[in-house]
């Protein structure tokens, strides 16, 4: 049975006319290292399953019929405004965020591992999702999907934003070159970075770092679901997880959200 993680950030608002959900790896039908609710189109995964896992991922969602659009990922901070399905058999456009104002289509990220968030402005009916790695993260892609939120009529002090299940500090090794980018930009944000097991290596808190750049925009609010992926491997995909055991592909979780 697919059972979306819901956050209280996000329930109920506009009367229950916005719905959201992270979703793991249960409740679909795809199987081996795509097991089981692989929502990627991009994996090798065989593509019927693949939408079959998609539909029952919006049914979860209460909107079986509802179209569910997301972009050709590239951990890039391109984001994008979408009011209608991508043209038929085209493939969908490089972002790593979209932002709508349309009642009943669904817009989605994917990840295994990256940060996926959802954002809502219930009052102008507005609804965002980002897949924020942390190239997208420190590009600004969080930033970008707020700012296309703002072009439908959101404001930044009515939106909400969850984080979804991503890889969390303890799971996220990096090497000594990895802070230099970040620290660069900001000093204080050395204390994202904690020392490793491995000797000269580092902890990162992608998940921390991500909410710090949302919270910096003065949203009403901005809250992390606290799941981490790579240590819970009977609950999502992770894609370190995948390179650590060697094997050739790995299925995408995902993050979805709608005006009903």
């Amino acid at each position: 049975m697919v059972e979306p993680i819901r956050h209280t950030l996000l329930n109920g608002l506009a009367e229950g006319r916005i719905h959201h959900g992270f979703f793991g790896r249960l409740g679909g039908v795809s199987t081996g290292v795509y097991a089981s609710l692989n929502c990627g189109l991009g994996s090798r995964d065989e593509a019927a399953l693949v939408r079959e896992n998609r539909l029952r991922a919006l049914t979860a969602l209460g909107v079986p019929n509802a179209p569910l659009l997301t972009p050709y990922q590239v951990h890039s901070p391109r984001a994008l405004v979408v009011r209608a399905l991508w043209p038929d058999g085209a493939k969908p456009p490089d972002a790593d965020a979209l932002a709508t104002d349309v009642p009943g289509l669904a817009i989605g990220v994917l990840a295994a591992d990256c940060v996926p968030a959802l954002l809502a402005d219930a009052e102008a009916r507005v609804i965002g999702a980002a897949h924020a790695g942390w190239k997208g993260a420190i590009g600004g892609v969080l930033e970008a999907v707020v700012d296309a939120m703002t072009s439908l009529g959101a404001k930044p002090t009515r939106i909400v934003a969850v984080l979804g299940p991503s890889i969390a500090a303890a799971s996220y090794e990096v090497g000594p070159e990895f802070p230099a980018p970040f620290l660069a930009r900001d000093p204080a944000w050395a204390d994202l970075f904690q020392p490793a097991p491995r000797a000269g290596h580092l902890l990162f808190d992608l998940p921390t770092y991500c909410l710090r750049r949302l919270r910096a925009l003065g949203l009403r609010a901005a809250e992390a679901s606290g799941y981490d992926t790579f240590a819970a491997h009977d609950r999502f995909f992770s894609y370190r997880r995948t390179c650590h055991a060697g094997e050739k592909d790995y299925g995408r979780n995902l993050s979805a959200i709608v005006l009903k």
